[in-house]
């Protein structure tokens, strides 16, 4: 969750007043810049908007700092999707980065699916079982970037490109109220293959029958 910041500032001994403003700040950020204007008495007025035009006061940013101790927070994934079309079967894998109870954590799941059509619908999938990984982590109520080596999925479902496939339609409007009931904005990004080594892995191992499902603690800086 991001925010902006707009005050007024009274300059000490003048009658003059300027109106001030932030780029997007977390609420962490946005929390302590305001103590920091309220003790210096200068400020005459502040308004702080979210991404989704919501009005926070200085009391709500305290009070959501406090949940967010246990509130999953800071996510992301990323995401893959694998077709045999000898077999039919379909591999998908998503890892998912967050933070809670002040400390980093990574997801990783993989799972193997019949009845799909090729590599795209298969993303589709990955990413609709990452959202659903997502409302049984009690993930919401924030910005999620999703990462991603399919063009086509990437461009299709944040709208840049039309989708035609009805099967690809459906899976969208899966996703998408999917991410409405547990109030996730989806923020799509093109990566790269070598960008995506462990999404990748886990779909392949999917194709291959080695289902995983681990959660850990992520010390190391990277994703590998």
């Amino acid at each position: 969750m991001k925010v902006k910041i707009e005050w007024v500032y009274v300059i000490h001994k003048s009658k003059k007043r300027y109106e001030m403003a932030t780029d997007w700040l977390t609420i962490e950020a946005a929390f302590h810049l305001l103590q920091d204007l309220q003790q210096s008495g200068r400020m005459k007025s502040y308004q702080v908007i979210d991404q989704y035009d919501s009005s926070w006061s200085i009391k709500d940013m305290k009070n959501f700092l406090n949940q967010q101790k246990t509130i999953p927070q800071n996510a992301h994934a990323y995401i893959d999707g694998g077709f045999n079309p000898h077999t039919a079967a379909s591999g998908i894998g998503w890892v998912i980065y967050y933070e809670q109870n002040q400390q980093k954590w990574r997801h990783r799941q993989n799972d193997q699916l019949d009845l799909l059509t090729d590599n795209n619908e298969a993303e589709y999938a990955a990413l609709y079982r990452c959202l659903q990984t997502c409302e049984e982590l009690e993930l919401r109520n924030q910005l999620f970037p999703i990462y991603s080596d399919s063009l086509t999925v990437i461009k299709q479902a944040s709208g840049e490109w039309p989708c035609y496939e009805e099967n690809y339609q459906n899976w969208l409007k899966r996703i998408d109220d999917l991410a409405d009931k547990i109030n996730l904005k989806l923020e799509y990004h093109f990566i790269e293959r070598n960008q995506n080594k462990e999404a990748h892995k886990l779909a392949t191992q999917a194709l291959n029958g080695t289902i995983i499902e681990s959660k850990h603690e992520k010390h190391l800086a990277n994703h590998e």
